[in-house]
């Protein structure tokens, strides 16, 4: 008899879904561990560009580390952020430097390649992954990305954040969902590797809208992806929201969580690597939580326990459109 712990599943591991580790661990032979980086950019939905004061759920302190200060250099942060890891992840050898905060491609290519240099030039960097929004990219900028990709690691991480317009609309992003289609393809045109944001429970989003979203996904080019369940921060717009008219909102309990985000994997595609399955912020910064002091990999654990009750793994109903 075949003992149904021992059976890999088809990305290579024993693990139900397509760990961000496994890919690592497989192509690299180590660990890639992100050092978040702070650069100093904006959004063009806060600068006036395309809108103003942000998106209606964000506080970008509640994920940056302490380290990160954009009136520190690159060095200096990267160096710091080594220091801030080694306790947690010692086995970690290899360093991806994070351009994390705020949209890190909303700058001309003479300050991109001055920012981007500078964190490849440290000797314990391996490569760079910029996040950004999907109207803050060109043509050039993926060119230039793309070359870099030659002789290093080169991720670039999308906000999506919904693939349903109002919400878009809705939250202030300024950008709509085929914008980001366009974006995505693009990027795959060049060979960079692809990860994209989404975030689960956002206002007057159905269950079957918000499962809907793993087809939608798996039919583009991307290679990761981050799934964080809204999070109510404190002083932000969506606080004042859910405070006037709390029945537009449907906040996950975590039990309801696990399942919910289990329901989801076994849509998606199996190829897609899963870099994060829900979010976590600081307490302090939280407006509402019924989670308690959960912290991330806490919830990964049982939703990997839960996974194995269930007997379910990622891709066990997608079905290629």
């Amino acid at each position: 008899m075949t003992d149904k712990s021992l059976i890999q599943f088809p990305w290579g591991s024993l693990r139900r879904f397509n760990t961000y580790a496994h890919y690592c661990q497989q192509t690299y032979g180590t660990r890639l561990q992100k050092l978040s980086i702070d650069a100093g950019f904006t959004c063009p939905n806060r600068d006036g560009k395309v809108g103003t004061g942000g998106c209606t759920y964000c506080v970008n302190d509640a994920f940056n580390p302490s380290y990160c200060l954009p009136t520190k250099s690159i060095t200096q942060q990267i160096d710091e952020g080594i220091e801030f890891h080694q306790f947690r992840y010692r086995r970690a050898t290899k360093y991806i430097a994070y351009f994390q905060a705020y949209s890190n491609t909303y700058k001309d290519i003479a300050a991109l390649k001055q920012l981007y240099g500078e964190a490849l030039a440290h000797p314990q960097i391996s490569g760079i992954s910029v996040g950004t929004r999907p109207d803050c990219v060109d043509e050039e900028k993926i060119a230039y990305l793309s070359e870099l990709a030659q002789t290093h690691f080169v991720s670039i991480e999308y906000g999506i954040e919904s693939c349903y317009n109002r919400t878009l609309a809705a939250i202030n992003r300024g950008h709509t969902y085929e914008t980001a289609v366009e974006a995505i393809r693009m990027t795959a045109d060049k060979g960079l590797f692809i990860a994209v944001h989404i975030i689960l429970g956002l206002p007057h989003e159905t269950r079957q809208e918000m499962l809907a979203e793993a087809s939608l996904l798996s039919a583009l080019p991307i290679n990761s992806l981050k799934l964080h369940q809204l999070q109510l921060l404190k002083n932000t717009v969506m606080e004042r929201e859910f405070q006037q008219h709390p029945s537009d909102f449907h906040l996950f309990s975590l039990e309801e969580y696990i399942d919910f985000v289990i329901d989801f994997l076994e849509l998606l595609r199996p190829d897609i690597i899963i870099e994060r399955l829900s979010g976590e912020a600081p307490p302090r910064y939280l407006a509402h939580s019924s989670w308690g002091l959960i912290r991330a990999d806490q919830v990964l654990m049982q939703i990997e326990r839960r996974m194995e009750e269930r007997d379910t793994w990622q891709g066990k109903f997608y079905r290629r459109s």
